[in-house]
């Protein structure tokens, strides 16, 4: 069987680094504090973007953001700021850039006052991967309820960049949800990972 015979989640063809990224990370359960506050930040980019433009500048932005040292980002002065804007590697949006920061200090604020960022997130599924059975991308939701209910605990917590959408991207891509095709080859991989 070669590569172009396996299937997939139409989204992802076309592109050898959505191929990658499919194949290797969207939908794989992750309970890495420092993994998830990565893709958080990363999925707040992608608002109003593709998320193929995210993953074209996600090594830029682990660069730029020091690996994604929440520690390191929260202490981000205006003049760090500036210079994030000018940095023709990441998405010079200064909302985004700002929310980065923010969501880095509200994400320490988290680990302070729960056992961890995973588990305060975790928490919001009942600690298990909802496994769907969609056979078509077109059944595949924007939001649903558990991605609202993620939004409104986010932002009352002070996070920004957090709505359903968001979230529910965010629940995707870091396996509290699989969504992959029933007919795609990851989907039952993935089952095996919860």
């Amino acid at each position: 069987m070669t590569d172009n015979d396996i299937q997939r989640c139409g989204w992802c063809l076309g592109d050898p680094l959505y191929l990658d990224y499919h194949d290797n990370e969207w939908g794989v359960p992750q309970y890495d504090d420092e993994v998830l506050f990565e893709f958080l930040l990363l999925e707040g980019v992608q608002a109003g973007l593709s998320w193929i433009t995210v993953l074209r500048k996600r090594e830029n932005y682990r660069k730029a953001f020091e690996g994604f040292n929440a520690e390191k980002i929260a202490r981000y002065s205006d003049k760090k700021i500036e210079k994030l804007l000018q940095n023709p590697g990441i998405v010079r949006n200064r909302l985004k850039v700002n929310s980065a920061v923010n969501n880095a200090r509200r994400y320490l604020d988290v680990k302070n006052s729960h056992d961890s960022f995973s588990t305060y997130l975790w928490d919001m599924v009942d600690g298990r991967v909802q496994v769907n059975q969609f056979s078509s991308l077109a059944e595949v939701p924007a939001t649903t309820p558990v991605s609202d209910l993620m939004s409104k605990r986010l932002k009352k917590d002070g996070f920004n960049f957090v709505g359903s959408t968001i979230c529910y991207a965010f629940m995707q891509a870091t396996g509290m949800v699989n969504d992959h095709l029933i007919t795609c080859h990851r989907h039952q991989a993935c089952i095996g990972l919860a």
